[in-house]
């Protein structure tokens, strides 16, 4: 089974699920608009293409994916439930976005890291924090740790033969366009720095540094 086959995360703001087969539609709808192609750097799939990238993501051991789903007024959840992603006070949200980490090499790997990638595709719930707030989980779930401004409010996973989980904190990146000023600054917010730049793709490499933020 996939480390995160089950998990439900919840936050003030948010709630992290697995990416199940009943997203696909609205996530299908979503990439086809050609903002979030631009900013994700993805082309557009047929439907058939992208229930089939549904389940590579759910079944990969190097891929953790988690949908977004935005908190409700008076919704009763709290971080300390032990939800499934199937409850109907969980599939009641809203579906707002994904948020993931691409895993890279062997752990054994000089250059083994992680790839964080967050996106808000409902464009009414950016600029309110859930962006921030679903790194936060997600970066705290899978380093096991609440270092920095991360968030762990689940056990600890455990390493398996599916996973390299959980991660050193110093193994995690992200890439991002170098015009992509907020992102930017949302990243360093959580303790990454900038430590290349990628002229030919116009990108920034940014590590996560200890007292960084």
């Amino acid at each position: 089974m996939h480390i995160n086959a089950t998990t439900v995360i919840v936050g003030d703001k948010v709630v992290l699920v697995p990416y199940l087969p009943e997203h696909v539609p609205a996530y299908h709808e979503w990439m086809q608009n050609e903002e979030l192609q631009a900013l994700t750097a993805s082309e557009p799939l047929t439907l058939e293409e992208e229930y089939d990238m549904q389940r590579k993501w759910r079944e990969d051991p190097d891929k953790l994916t988690f949908i977004v789903l935005a908190r409700q007024t008076g919704d009763g959840l709290d971080s300390s439930q032990v939800l499934g992603p199937h409850d109907a006070c969980v599939k009641a949200l809203p579906m707002i976005g994904d948020v993931n980490i691409f895993l890279h090499g062997k752990e054994t790997d000089e250059e083994f890291y992680g790839e964080a990638e967050v996106m808000i595709a409902e464009k009414e719930y950016r600029r309110r924090g859930c962006a921030r707030e679903a790194l936060q989980l997600l970066l705290g779930y899978a380093t096991a740790s609440s270092v920095g401004h991360f968030i762990c409010h689940k056990p600890p996973p455990q390493p398996d033969q599916s996973s390299l989980l959980p991660l050193p904190p110093t193994a995690l990146l992200v890439r991002i366009s170098e015009s992509n000023v907020p992102s930017i600054k949302l990243f360093e917010g959580l303790g990454f720095q900038v430590t290349k730049r990628v002229e030919v793709f116009a990108e920034v490499e940014m590590r996560w540094r200890a007292g960084a933020a």
